[in-house]
């Protein structure tokens, strides 16, 4: 048989307490730990203050008593009782002490033989007793013994204990000096600071939640902008920023973040723009070949010999357009982070140049490629570097004049690849790594304008950089320069 199950166990009161704080907002807890705080430091204040003024007055007290003059012994001994209360009881009428005064009514004497309680006439109040005093007798004269002690109607006191004689018996001299009076001061005072922290702690906590609506202000302001977003998808709001403080950083870190995704939007919109615009002329010459085709198929009039040729070979040069074309924009699909890319490894920069100067002369008939590597070695996707330096070599063949002469150099890890065609025009270089971007004087020409884009991302990819601008020496044609880190051997 199974056991009874274990009933549900109580939370204690410190998770109850954990569960009550993390449910509060923000702004209540600024307020609780604000209030928590003020009171924590007012407490100690007023425990320490009252302390102070406890000790303070206690050793005034302790320190009049102790330079007090002792009143003189009576003239004969006083009649002792076992007890302070009996000796209160049956104490003497009158008696003198031995310059004739009468006896002081606030003192007692303690007698050792016999033990008991002397006290001089007309006590109200006798010193309480305790078993310790008798360690007086041992005192010398002169000596003395301060404790705390009360009376018997209980009234607190500080007693001073001192060696004496009544008569000729030895005996000890109790002087006490009532307490009661620093006792209502320190109550006093323990009420007034009660009252002066409850107060503080109110006015804390009024002010912790003045101060948790005006500091988190700007985190409301930013709450507002992100729902904003969420609810409307309007990328690119931003809040105001001042100061230079937490909250400004926050302020200004959302600022960047919704730009960026402003700006991520914005490529992405033009990229897909883009992308259909240079779909749309091979899919609608293809689907005019096509058509044709049918059409001449249905209508029982076939295409001459040479025109199909012709047109079944401008829809495979089509063809090839566009997987060129699909390619290049799952390349450039990718995110511009190192993460997102194929694990980078020990690349063979001077052998990848070797198999893209062999592809592009199968590319150019014609032209001169005047070659000189070095051995470099790059962490980097191999694939992508391989393809960035195809397509700057495609670029050179595609501007180079007939028989020209392209000029491939890789000197420490400096690939140079420069034409002699018409170059790039001042006012064109700062857009020649844009996606789709072709210059206007070379739109007659095949491409999509996205070469030069994978160029720029794969060398960023592999940690370098690239350029593209006129030739160094002033003569005619382009240069472009890719500089990746590495080394002339692997590492």
């Amino acid at each position: 048989m199974a056991p009874p199950p274990a009933p549900p166990r109580t939370p204690g009161l410190r998770q109850r307490l954990v569960h009550w704080y993390r449910s509060r907002s923000l702004r209540g807890r600024l307020t609780f730990l604000s209030a928590a705080a003020v009171a924590v430091a007012i407490a100690l204040s007023a425990l320490a203050c009252w302390f102070i003024a406890e000790k303070q007055l206690y050793g005034q007290v302790r320190a009049d008593l102790a330079g007090a003059t002792l009143p003189p012994p009576p003239r004969v001994p006083l009649p002792c009782y076992p007890t302070a209360e009996q000796a209160l009881a049956e104490q003497p009428t009158s008696l003198t002490t031995e310059n004739g005064g009468a006896v002081a009514r606030d003192t007692q004497y303690v007698a050792a033989n016999p033990s008991g309680v002397c006290l001089p006439p007309n006590a109200t109040k006798a010193i309480v007793v305790q078993p310790g005093d008798l360690t007086g007798f041992k005192l010398k004269n002169g000596e003395s013994i301060i404790r705390d002690g009360r009376f018997t109607d209980g009234t607190p006191a500080v007693v001073r204990i001192s060696p004496t004689r009544t008569g000729s018996r030895p005996a000890l001299l109790m002087v006490a000096t009532s307490t009661q009076p620093v006792e209502d001061s320190l109550q006093g005072l323990a009420i007034l600071l009660g009252s002066v922290s409850a107060g503080g702690i109110l006015l804390a906590a009024i002010a912790g939640r003045l101060v948790a609506r005006s500091a988190l202000k700007p985190v409301d302001r930013l709450t507002d902008a992100v729902e904003h977003i969420a609810r409307t998808e309007e990328v690119g709001t931003t809040i105001p920023v001042r100061g230079d403080d937490e909250i400004a950083r926050l302020s200004t870190s959302f600022n960047s973040m919704s730009t960026a995704l402003a700006n991520s939007r914005e490529r992405q919109t033009r990229l897909i723009a883009d992308a259909g615009h240079e779909l749309r002329t091979p899919l609608t010459s293809l689907r005019t070949n096509v058509d044709l085709l049918i059409r001449s198929n249905d209508t029982g009039r076939p295409l001459p010999a040479a025109t199909k040729t012709k047109l079944l070979g401008n829809m495979k040069a089509q063809m090839q357009e566009l997987t060129v074309l699909i390619g290049d924009l799952l390349q450039l699909s990718r995110p511009d982070t190192p993460k997102s890319g194929p694990t980078p490894t020990v690349v063979a920069l001077h052998e990848i140049t070797g198999r893209a100067v062999e592809r592009a002369e199968l590319r150019g008939p014609g032209l001169v490629f005047e070659t000189a590597t070095e051995p470099w070695y790059v962490h980097g996707d191999a694939a992508g570097l391989e393809r960035a330096v195809i397509n700057l070599l495609d670029n050179a063949v595609k501007y180079s004049p007939p028989g020209g002469t392209i000029d491939v150099r890789l000197h420490k890890g400096v690939l140079t690849v420069r034409d002699h065609g018409p170059g790039i025009p001042p006012d064109e270089l700062q857009y020649v790594f844009d996606r789709f971007w072709r210059s206007p004087s070379s739109r007659q020409l095949p491409g999509s304008g996205l070469g030069l884009s994978i160029v720029a991302q794969s060398v960023r990819e592999a940690g370098g950089e690239v350029t593209l601008g006129p030739a160094a020496d002033g003569g005619p044609g382009a240069l472009a320069t890719v500089r990746l880190p590495g080394g002339p051997a692997p590492e």
